[in-house]
């Protein structure tokens, strides 16, 4: 959108202005020269106005070009401080998972050395002990079989006993597991707040950047503002120079007309001395004069 529209600025229409030309200025009469002097100085004034408005205007737009950018500014900061604690939170998320890592790999090495992951479970054995206590009592089996039965029996009750003391000495364990996933759980926080944190940082982000672009964009109507200042302004300029060399001529012509009058009372003056002076003559000679040469006389000093 033009500023000229958006901000109802009058244009400068050429067709108003007032021209001065070296034909004008120097063979113009009197009369007609004030009458330009007039024009000159009226225009003048317009433009001079045209431009003061235009200047506010553009005063206007460069005061919001810096809100704007103040704005921005803001924003910067603010998404600046956000990704500071972001890479805090991140750089202690990663030194928890680090730490929970290791407890992990801990916990890894310590089921490794208390076997519990080998052989079958404390669930699996005593089912099998059952099914086999129950094959037993259900069966009619050779006294040969029997025996091989209850020998697996006892076997199975022995496996079921070994395996019983090694989940009774892994307390320890499982605290180790319950250290591992607290500090797990501790980072998961963190991980969490790096997403709140970093999400905020990109809508300043976001923000900083359209408030620049704004700024732009007024800048631009700032700029464009000025142009239609300095344009108003060098017209206005152009109608001073010539109001100022129109004034100047007037005053050259009331130089020579001033001169003309002069000139023509030196020779008023010369032409009543010399009639004096044949008076005077005339008088010397004896002639009477009239009361009208007398006083021609008398204001020429003669008598």
């Amino acid at each position: 959108m033009s500023v000229v529209t958006e901000y109802d600025i009058d244009t400068l229409d050429d067709a108003d202005n007032v021209e001065l030309t070296d034909e004008r200025l120097e063979n113009g009469s009197k009369g007609k020269l004030i009458k330009l002097a007039g024009q000159l100085r009226d225009r003048r004034n317009e433009l001079n106005q045209m431009a003061s408005e235009r200047a506010d205007k553009r005063d206007e737009l460069n005061a919001k070009t810096r809100e704007k950018v103040d704005e921005a500014q803001d924003h910067r900061e603010k998404r600046d401080e956000l990704n500071e604690e972001v890479q805090e939170h991140k750089d202690k998320r990663n030194e928890l998972n680090a730490e929970a890592n290791e407890l992990f790999d801990e916990v890894e090495e310590m089921k490794e050395d208390l076997e519990l992951d080998e052989g079958k479970s404390i669930e699996e054995l005593e089912s099998e002990i059952e099914d086999l206590e129950f094959q037993q009592q259900t069966e009619v089996l050779s006294s040969e079989d029997e025996q091989e039965l209850i020998e697996k029996i006892e076997a199975k009750r022995e496996e079921l006993a070994e395996k019983k003391a090694k989940v009774d000495d892994s307390g320890e364990l499982d605290d180790l597991v319950e250290e591992a996933e607290e500090v797990r759980s501790e980072a998961s926080q963190h991980h969490q707040k790096v997403t709140e944190l970093a999400d905020k940082a990109q809508e300043h982000h976001n923000q900083m950047i359209e408030a620049y672009r704004e700024a732009d964009e007024v800048r631009d109507e700032a700029d464009e503002m000025h142009e239609l200042f300095v344009e108003a302004q060098e017209a206005a300029d152009r109608h001073h120079e010539d109001f100022v060399s129109v004034q100047k001529r007037l005053r050259e012509l009331d130089k020579e007309e001033e001169e003309e009058r002069k000139d023509e009372r030196q020779e008023k003056m010369e032409e009543e001395k010399q009639e004096a002076e044949d008076i005077y003559q005339k008088f010397k000679e004896g002639e009477t004069l009239e009361t009208e040469d007398l006083m021609k006389l008398q204001k020429t000093g003669l008598l």
